[in-house]
């Protein structure tokens, strides 16, 4: 439920009722993991999935039943991977379900899907013997099920801190938040921090951007991207967001520019073991030209990074030409 999060809000904000069937426990083959969810409101309205397609219609009909109050709690739906075989699918395996209805006047439930919803930790714990659901103000260690209790765990999201409200920073909000992060775009000129150039971030401040990264909370988990190429902006940050635990520092600018700031934030103090971490020039190499092809390289190193996807070839660790093209083969 935590993972479709805002739109259960919005529907119960909007006066619905909303029957979500979630995956307590998966046997054998399946695409989704343990608190995977679909809902589907009083109006027949579906969101979320539970798995690849396959018991989809299944779930849509545990909900109705849930709706008007008929029908167990919990469930299992699919086959085994002998059945599935037998009947010609390419996937087997089945789930545990179970079924439960939000109304608009849960008051602690709707609180935990604000706070998943925003980015903040949350928790909610589902009965599979009746479909009760609560709220958990405090969650603690993941999602799991634990005798007929299933607890959905939803920790911080990581942030992605973006210096520079530029055309690329609109792109690598619209990239990334797709992947659960909160977006932040940081920048001290008026003309450029405004929610109308940025829709995508989940809000946009007006500061000078090494005190904001300085100052703002940032975890292991989170990421710091420099894309202004203004040297006002990009050192202060740089040495804030190298000093900071970030999982995840780059900066965007051509080769020369790189060694350029490499060597003013080594005449500031930063260390060689903290430079080494500067994913600089920034992302992986695609052959990037657009602002929505450069935020693609972005995500993809961070992501390769969060990984430990070490074998991705990085701009920062290979030489020559960034835009560099290769040739496709002659046509026979």
């Amino acid at each position: 439920m935590l993972d479709i999060a805002r739109e259960v809000e919005a529907a119960l904000a909007a006066g619905h009722r909303v029957a979500v069937v979630t995956v307590a426990a998966v046997h054998g083959s399946a695409p989704r993991a343990v608190g995977s969810a679909m809902a589907v409101t009083d109006d027949e309205r579906v969101m979320g999935a539970i798995s690849g397609g396959c018991v989809e219609s299944e779930a849509y009909e545990l909900a109705l039943a849930a709706l008007r109050g008929a029908g167990a709690p919990r469930s299992t739906l699919g086959l085994s991977d002998a059945d599935a075989l037998a009947a010609g699918l390419s996937c087997g395996g089945h789930l545990t379900v179970v079924a439960t209805v939000v109304n608009p006047a849960d008051a602690d439930v709707r609180e935990q899907l604000r706070a998943a919803a925003d980015g903040r930790a949350a928790g909610l714990d589902i009965s599979l013997t009746d479909g009760a659901v609560a709220a958990t103000p405090t969650p603690g260690g993941d999602t799991r099920l634990e005798g007929d209790t299933l607890y959905l765990v939803r920790p911080r999201a990581p942030r992605l801190v973006i210096v520079g409200a530029v055309d690329y920073a609109a792109a690598l909000a619209v990239a990334a938040r797709p992947l659960g992060y909160r977006v932040t775009v940081v920048d001290a000129r008026p003309a450029f921090a405004t929610a109308e150039r940025h829709p995508a971030a989940h809000e946009v401040i007006r500061a000078w951007p090494g005190e904001y990264v300085a100052s703002t909370r940032i975890g292991q988990e989170d990421a710091i991207c420099v894309l202004t190429h203004e040297e006002r902006f990009d050192i202060p940050a740089l040495i804030a967001a190298l000093a900071s635990p970030a999982g995840y520092v780059g900066a965007m600018g051509s080769r020369r520019t790189d060694a350029r700031r490499r060597e003013l934030l080594r005449q500031a103090g930063v260390g060689q073991a903290a430079l080494a971490r500067l994913r600089s020039p920034i992302g992986l190499d695609l052959g990037a030209v657009t602002p929505a092809e450069t935020a693609i390289s972005i995500v993809a190193e961070v992501v390769a990074d969060s990984r430990g996807a070490w074998g991705a070839p990085r701009l920062s660790e290979t030489a020559g030409t960034i835009h560099a093209r290769h040739p496709l083969p002659a046509a026979p």
